[in-house]
């Protein structure tokens, strides 16, 4: 039987979308998804659980070097 994180990466190159590995959290995978208006956080625990967060928003242009700056400031 095939883990859900081999079956959710199979569905993700099948569908030539690209992704990105981490671990943010312990005891779970995070594959990180872009596509165009949405940016997708799939975590993928041990048991096969998975939890998806989903960010939808606009891909304007807000500014340039200036808003870096503003934003590292906020953290």
């Amino acid at each position: 039987m095939t883990h859900p994180l081999y079956a959710l990466l199979e569905k993700l190159d099948d569908a030539r979308i690209h992704y990105s590995l981490s671990r943010q959290r312990s005891g779970s995978v995070l594959v990180s998804v872009t596509v165009v208006g949405q940016r997708i956080e799939i975590d993928v625990f041990a048991d096969g659980q998975m939890e998806v967060s989903r960010f939808i928003g606009h891909e304007d242009i807000e500014g340039g070097a200036e808003l870096i700056d503003s934003i590292i400031s906020l953290g």
